[in-house]
């Protein structure tokens, strides 16, 4: 409901209850450009204070579709609309659309209840890290690399360098903490609805059939379906909007600043790379 139609008595407002529905759709990342936006907390919290400012909405609903990314961003998301849940004792419907993996399930976590498609892919809840290494290809090319720091592990992963067993069990244990605070994060959210399978923290995903088995998501069915049944059919979806920059696109919490050419190729170039960083997360699930 707009601003001039809370103003209105209620005799004469439209029948049924209005939901505010927020779409969480993307590869976790900061740093996003005009050409190439992603979902991080600057770009989630003000559509997310909006939603759940709705003094009348009984629930909060959010759309999501994310094949992870940053493991930070997603946590910080997670934490915010839990504590907008709380503060404005409101529930939270999440409803998954293609994917919720990875950061994109631990989003899905501040859910009371998830809903997914049976074709919607959901889990892995594990850590991955990639890149490339180079050390070959500056030989070839006649390159001499030259690195001075202070501190002898500055330099640790280096791509232009050739990989050592210490970096990477060092990385390894980076990653095994932050794998424990997510499965911590499943199973405090999750709780007893859980499987006893051994799998669930593999990293393996999951249709959203699977998921059900496992106890990963509590139902199967579309956001329109599942509102208009609990809700009534009278009721309403309300697609929380943001602020458009200066090119059309939305960037929520960002005020846009006329652009000089020098910019705009910078920004098409960050465009270019987050593009390429997104397309590779999305074809870890075959999308």
């Amino acid at each position: 409901m707009g601003f001039l139609g809370r103003l209105l008595p209620k005799r004469f407002r439209k029948k049924g209850v209005s939901i505010p529905v927020v779409r969480l759709h993307g590869a976790i990342m900061t740093g996003g450009s005009q050409f190439k936006p992603t979902l991080s907390l600057a770009t989630a919290a003000p559509m997310l204070e909006k939603a759940f400012s709705r003094k009348e909405a009984p629930v909060v609903a959010i759309s999501l579709n994310s094949p992870g990314g940053s493991p930070v961003q997603s946590r910080l998301i997670f934490q915010r609309i839990r504590a907008l849940a709380e503060e404005k004792q409101k529930k939270v419907l999440i409803f998954v659309e293609d994917v919720a993996a990875s950061g994109g399930y631990m989003i899905a976590l501040a859910g009371d209840e998830i809903f997914a498609d049976p074709t919607s892919i959901v889990g892995s809840i594990g850590v991955v890290s990639g890149g490339f290494g180079f050390p070959e290809m500056l030989k070839k090319i006649g390159v001499e690399r030259r690195v001075y720091t202070a501190g002898e592990n500055k330099v640790i992963l280096d791509p232009f360098k050739p990989e050592k067993e210490s970096d990477i069990e060092y990385l390894k244990t980076l990653q095994i903490e932050i794998h424990k605070v997510f499965i911590d994060m499943v199973k405090m959210r999750r709780g007893e609805r859980l499987a006893d399978d051994g799998e669930i923290f593999s990293g393996l995903f999951w249709t959203g059939g699977k998921g059900l088995e496992l106890g990963l998501i509590d139902g199967l069915g579309d956001m329109r379906e599942v509102l208009k049944r609990r809700f009534g059919k009278d009721a309403r979806l309300e697609l929380i909007g943001s602020a458009r920059s200066l090119f059309g696109r939305k960037v929520p919490g960002v005020t846009a600043i006329t652009p000089g050419l020098g910019e705009i190729a910078a920004q098409a170039g960050a465009g270019l790379a987050a593009g390429i960083e997104e397309r590779a997360l999305w074809s870890r699930y075959g999308l």
